[in-house]
This record gives structure tokens, sequence and C-alpha cells, in this order.
């Protein structure tokens, strides 16, 4: 039945094909034009919906960025967050927002980082606003390839393997019959392409897309596990501890093919789980849900990812009798040095 939907929306693929065509050709012809702010800025994107690793590419960049002794601050629009406009979600030191007013990912990456966050759908006005509540030398922008009013010393386009390896499906139609926000060919204006195979095995661009990639600086990244959190204490178990026990795994993450597969990996028993849409609002019906699962199936803890931690912790009353915890991931690039020399050098510009 999806497979159906997205042939007959083929049509609204061809409109909106059109509309990005004159989007963008009013930016190349500057009739639309970029606007600077006070300090550098870092773009990371991607032309897909969801499920690329922007987030964990954010928070790598926000701490390389922080080990050059520079203020990094994340500007983001703040994706389902319950509230509009401006909004300074941390100043560094204290989160001085609920991650219903400011979205998920941006409260999971100031919480992450120890960093100053905001958000805003308007970039330019956003990043000016920051930049009078904080002092920043560098703005990590999040999500933000296709907002083009703002200019950018760096501009990042992020890739899922998996998803390039689909090439001839309809996943990659533009919206709304596939998951592109934009087609192959606006990877020109990347300054750097990072390739995300997570926790999968390399494979090379396919050869039908490679045209696109050529001339561009291409870095390959995959996902690390470095532990298990305790969501309640903070306390991190090693990978070993957990092996071949039963969890009831919580997925509220777009294409969480490669969180269960590495659970897989390491003997984790993910027989039992509950897979909710992206960016998930919990509510006490869920956690009900959650409840009743995992006493149903007798299961030893409840594991999901950091993402949902952050907004399952706000129900640690209904969750006192339940062990949960979720699994540590960080971000690796191949030829580390190259890749963060690259970003150095940008405060020497």
């Amino acid at each position: 039945m999806l497979k159906l939907i997205k042939i007959l929306s083929l049509p609204l693929s061809l409109v909106y094909r059109g509309i990005i065509e004159i989007r963008n050709s009013l930016f190349e012809k500057g009739i639309n034009k970029t606007e600077s702010v006070a300090a550098k800025v870092i773009s990371v994107g991607n032309l897909t919906v969801g499920g690329s690793g922007k987030t964990p590419t954010v928070i790598y960049l926000t701490k390389l960025i922080k080990s050059f002794e520079k203020n990094a601050g994340v500007l983001s629009r703040g994706y389902l967050r319950k509230s509009k406009g401006y909004l300074l979600v941390s100043d560094g030191n204290k989160i001085q927002s609920d991650i219903e007013k400011c979205g998920d990912e941006i409260f999971l990456t100031a919480q992450e980082c120890k960093a100053p966050a905001a958000v805003c759908e308007r970039r330019v006005e956003g990043a000016r606003r920051f930049l009078q509540d904080v002092k920043l030398d560098a703005i990590v922008l999040d999500d933000a390839y296709q907002h083009r009013w703002i200019e950018r010393d760096l501009n990042i386009l992020v890739f899922d393997q998996r998803f390039l390896q689909k090439h001839g499906q309809l996943d990659q139609n533009l919206l709304p019959s596939g998951l592109m926000r934009e087609p192959f060919k606006e990877i020109k204006r990347a300054d750097v392409v990072l390739i995300n195979r997570k926790f999968s095995e390399y494979k090379p661009i396919p050869e039908a897309l490679s045209k696109y990639f050529s001339g561009k600086t291409i870095f390959n990244a995959s996902y690390k596990a470095t532990g298990i959190v305790d969501i309640k204490t903070g306390k991190t178990y090693s990978l070993d501890e957990f092996k071949g026990q039963k969890s009831l795994v919580i997925s509220g993450i777009a294409r969480p093919y490669s969180f269960l597969s590495l659970l897989e990996q390491i003997s984790i028993d993910i027989k039992n789980k509950i897979l909710f849409p992206d960016h998930k609002n919990y509510t006490e019906k869920e956690v009900e849900q959650i409840r009743k699962e995992f006493y149903k199936t007798n299961s030893y803890s409840v594991l999901t990812t950091q993402k949902d931690a952050v907004k399952l912790s706000n129900f640690s009353k209904q969750l006192d009798d339940i062990d949960i915890y979720y699994l540590k991931i960080e971000l690796v690039i191949e030829h580390e040095k190259e890749f963060n020399d690259l970003i150095f050098n940008i405060f020497n510009n």
C-alpha cells in the first residue's frame, strides 16, 4: 500500500522539483541574498528526510571546536518543538528550556556537549540574537543545508551510506514520493561530504551516482558504541555486561536499522521491541504501553537510544521500578586528523 501511495504521488514530486529549482535559482542569481553574522558558521545538513546522522556530526564538531579553546554554540530550528521564534536553550552552563519547547535533538546536543544552544526558524535572526545572549567564536548550524539565507564558512553534507545504495528505488525520488529534499545535483553546494556507514561495512558510492560527488572533499564515518548508560544514575556499563540479555528495545528514531543491528551484533535479544515514529513525543500513554510490554515479556531491562532517553527521563516516577538504559554511541571519522585540521583552519582565515 505504501509503495502504491508513493507511485501515485510522483506527479507531486515533479511539482516539488519545480519549486526547488526556482528557489535555488533565485539564490544562484543573487536575487535572494545571504547574510553574514559575527562568528564563524559551520552548517551540517543533508539532502534527505531524517536518519543520516546529523546530530552525532553536530556533537562531534561542537566538541572539536571546544577542544581548540573556541566557544562554540549550536543553532537549530528545533524540529517539532512546542514553541516559535527564538529561544535560548542553554547558555553553556545551564539548560534553560525543557525538551518540549526546544525539541529533542537540540536538547540532547546541549546536554551532551555542555555548550550554548538555541533554536530559531530564521537562522540569521537566530544567530544574531544568539550572539547577543552568549559570546561565541563559532556557530554550528544543525540541519541547515536548505536554509540558504545565512552565509557559512563551511557547508557539510551528510549521507547515510545505506541510502546511497538504494539507487533506482523510490526512496531516491524527491518528496513526497521519495525521501529527498533536493536532487543529487545539489551536492555541488557542499564543501565537505560525510558518508556515514553507521555500524555497517564500507561500500563505495554507486557508479550511477559518482558523477555528483566528483571533485568533492569526501570523508567516511561510522559509529562506535562506547557503553550502555543507566538513565537514572548516569552510570556507564560495558557492552559485554549486556550480552545475552533479554531486553525490551524502544526506539523513536528515523531508520532504526543500525541501532537494532548493533544490538544483535553484541548478542542482545531484540525480539521484544516497540518502534515508534521519529521524534516521538512520549506521553503517559506510551509509557504505560512500555510498562505493560516490559512485564508481559519478562524482560530484564528497557534499552533505548540516547535521543529517546532524554525524553523518557521525564517519566522517572512512572518507570521507577524498571531498569532503563540507553546505548551510548560516538561518531568516528576516518582520516580524522585531516578532517580536524580542515575545521581548525577555518579559525585561521
